[in-house]
């Protein structure tokens, strides 16, 4: 098989990794900066091309998916960024291949990648794929190989017009060693002052469920699941989490997890260490009295 990676970034190690279980020299397409591709020329794969992009990444993928076909590629690799998530669905039309992420490994034809936000695995056997993967680290192999450059037309109507910096996160919940986080429990926004308050005890930092970002009472910087943030945090506090499979997923990696939930069937009391059936609103000002 023929492995082709393509990508905005130098940090692909791991990508480059999973394609040598197919092909012992990957390609790397790099669209964007020359200093991106002179360092993915030093990080051991068997060849380089280079198209300098000025536009949406994604508004390449006719020219990126013509590229690889001619070249006979049979894998794609794409890092697992928002740009790059656009542009390998678009390519996946494209080459009428499947679109897999996740994956863990490949080997003979079979594909081992998660399936449900990680917490399963699944093998297929796959003969063409376009593959989405965290791209992993900067790799420097000690020798550099020729940067080929080639020119890719970007598709028409589509141009950035603007472009503002996200605002900064307010915590980086991915180094947080304590974690307390509410769901759906809660039943007004003045009431995460209590939660904070034992947050502050515990000396953690507060989190929450999707739908409570989505009532505009957290930002989306403190989502866990699916749709915000994995974590691994030494201890997990879930107060009025109901524990759907996109919450779980986020903290499967957690050390002690409790959680405090009025309903005994709460999906979460099956991934707990400690649960407590009852209110969090009794629950929670006994906690902050126990911790004075």
């Amino acid at each position: 098989m023929k492995a082709w990676i393509v990508t905005t970034s130098a940090a692909i190690g791991s990508l480059i990794d999973l394609a040598r279980e197919v092909d012992p020299e990957p390609v790397a397409l790099v669209l964007g900066a020359a200093s991106v591709a002179d360092a993915v020329a030093r990080s051991g794969v068997g060849r380089v091309v280079w198209a300098e992009a000025s536009g949406p990444v994604e508004a390449y993928r006719d020219a990126v998916a013509s590229l690889v076909a001619e070249a006979g590629a049979d894998l794609v690799l794409v890092p697992a960024s928002d740009a790059e998530r656009a542009l390998a669905g678009g390519l996946a039309v494209a080459l009428d291949a499947p679109l897999l992420t996740l994956p863990i490994g490949l080997k003979n034809g079979l594909m081992t990648h998660g399936v449900h936000g990680g917490i399963a695995e699944r093998t297929v056997a796959v003969e063409r794929a376009v593959l989405v993967a965290d791209g992993g680290g900067l790799v420097d192999s000690g020798t550099s190989v020729v940067v080929e450059r080639v020119v890719l037309a970007s598709a028409s109507g589509l141009e950035i017009v603007d472009s503002q910096p996200a605002p900064a996160a307010s915590v980086d919940l991915g180094t947080s060693r304590r974690i307390v986080a509410v769901g759906r429990g809660v039943r007004a926004a003045e009431d995460l002052a209590v939660i904070g308050d034992l947050a502050a005890r515990l000396g953690a930092d507060v989190a929450c469920s999707r739908p409570i970002s989505g009532l505009g009472w957290l930002p989306h910087d403190r989502v866990i699941g699916l749709t915000g943030r994995c974590v691994a945090p030494e201890l997990y506090v879930a107060l009025g989490v109901s524990g759907q499979l996109q919450h779980v997923v986020g903290v499967r990696s957690s050390g002690v997890v409790v959680a405090v939930n009025t309903d005994a069937a709460s999906p979460l009391f099956g991934e707990v260490d400690y649960g407590v059936v009852g209110d969090l609103y009794e629950i929670v000002p006994a906690l902050i009295r126990a911790l004075s």
